[in-house]
């Protein structure tokens, strides 16, 4: 039992710590991919910024050999045809751009590095020089590396076009440095390596002492349930803590379930020691009647030995539907005619007078009938000289109503009579070969049929048994 609870522990640890772990790791993607993308964009910015630097001077007709390039950053000037017309003086490779140039090349014409061929001071002056272009539109990005004084980086390089005049389309790449990037997103990338094991740790730790504590009310509870099973003590109960959660109403189901086993066992005791001291007398009776028979045979009462045999068959008779009653067996579902019923047993009873009324039941027909038998011995008992036997339906009931002119029951045992085994006149019930057990099995049947049997003062003064049953749909 303990590897039970202790497997409960390890399922909620581990669950605990798969949930926080999947978490994690998303939340800890969505965070670098989130970085990530904020610095290119940042890269790319700067990258841009530098390019439309260079693009807003060759639009202004500047000279390829004057252009003011950034000497910390990758930067190309690249023509129509893909050749490399300019580019940063420290350059000494680049990937990722439309050329992997390092150096401009001479451009005919004395359009291209201002190297003029003429004696002409004029000529030297204007040799590079174009006319103003225009900035065009588009700005395009992608990702390479380059070296740049004998230090290689990753870049993201933004393309920029520009008309400039007689020079035709012109095409500027520069980059932006990753590294701040790169150096984020790997610290990044660190801190949770060793962060979330860590955390994980913790939470791993967390839960499985919070579990080990919301269990151990569970483990006293088994433990008295097992201290129960050994000793037999139905009568001890198991710890309530004092939380109010599931746990608790579990203990308090649970001793609900133990005073309802120990009501039931101590019932069954009570039932089997009633029964056999009831079960006593006439078997006691009729050996002595048959021993004293073998020995006399003329002293043998041949009447008392079939009476006291008739009295001991209806007791076992009452024995079994009782059993039957405690074992939970289900009346079934058949319709008869409770009206019926009644003046078939009122038969041949001259102190009955019936009055009954069809009315349609459901249930047993026997069990109901062993009720009306019950009540009108019970009456037939304790009248002066007439019994009424009366059914009407009732709304959604039937009712089955026995009054006797008797003395009557008193208001404080009208409940103790249902009992088992109880008679309130001893001495009388014995003689009449009472048990004390057809009234407990009149209000058993009732009760499994989803009705009632309740006892009130009858208007000729004796007891009035009303017996009401779910009239069938």
């Amino acid at each position: 039992m303990r590897r039970t609870f202790g497997s409960v522990r390890s399922r909620a640890t581990l669950g605990a710590t798969l949930v926080v772990a999947v978490a994690l790791v998303a939340a800890g993607a969505a965070v670098l991919l989130s970085l990530r993308s904020n610095l290119m964009e940042q890269a790319g910015n700067e990258a841009q910024r530098t390019a439309q630097n260079v693009v807003a001077q060759l639009a202004a007709g500047k000279a390829y050999d004057q252009l003011d390039l950034d000497d910390e950053s990758p930067v190309q000037v690249v023509d129509d045809n893909g050749t490399l017309v300019a580019a940063s003086d420290e350059l000494e490779r680049i990937s990722g751009t439309a050329t992997d140039a390092v150096k401009p090349q001479p451009q005919s014409g004395g359009t291209g590095t201002g190297a003029g061929t003429g004696d002409d001071d004029d000529d030297a002056d204007d040799s590079g020089r174009g006319e103003a272009g225009e900035i065009g539109e588009g700005t395009e990005f992608g990702d390479g590396s380059a070296t740049i004084d004998g230090e290689s980086a990753d870049y993201r390089f933004a393309a920029v076009p520009v008309e400039a005049g007689d020079r035709g389309r012109l095409t500027v790449y520069a980059g932006g440095s990753l590294d701040a990037e790169q150096s984020a997103v790997n610290t990044a990338l660190t801190v949770m390596l060793i962060g979330f094991p860590l955390l994980l740790g913790v939470v791993a730790g967390v839960t499985w002492l919070v579990t080990r504590r919301a269990l151990r009310p569970v483990e006293g509870i088994r433990g008295e349930m097992a201290a129960i099973t050994a000793s037999e003590d139905l009568a001890r109960r198991v710890p309530v803590p004092g939380t109010h959660d599931e746990v608790a109403r579990l203990a308090l189901t649970t001793n609900e379930t133990l005073a309802a086993l120990q009501t039931s066992v101590e019932r069954q005791r009570r039932f089997v020691a009633d029964a056999s001291h009831e079960l006593r007398s006439p078997i006691a009776s009729l050996r002595t009647q048959l021993e004293v028979g073998v020995a006399h045979p003329e002293l043998l009462d041949l009447d008392g030995a079939v009476e006291d045999t008739v009295r001991l068959q209806s007791l076992a008779a009452d024995l079994l539907l009782l059993a039957r009653l405690d074992a939970g067996e289900r009346p079934g579902d058949a319709r008869f005619d409770l009206g019926a019923l009644a003046r078939e047993q009122a038969e041949g009873r001259v102190e009955v007078t019936v009055e009954a009324r069809s009315a349609q039941v459901a249930g047993s027909r026997g069990q109901v009938g062993r009720v009306l038998t019950n009540l009108l011995d019970n009456a037939a008992r304790h009248a002066r000289s007439a019994v009424t036997l009366t059914v009407r339906p009732e709304g959604e009931w039937v009712v089955a109503a026995v009054a006797d002119d008797g003395a009557g029951v008193a208001e404080a045992d009208r409940e103790r009579i249902f009992e088992r085994f109880v008679r309130l006149d001893e001495a009388r019930s014995r003689d009449d070969g009472g048990a004390g057990l057809g009234l407990a099995i009149a209000r058993d049947v009732a009760v499994r049929h989803g009705g009632t049997l309740t006892v009130g003062r009858a208007p000729a003064g004796g007891a009035l048994f009303e017996l009401r049953l779910p009239q069938a749909q």
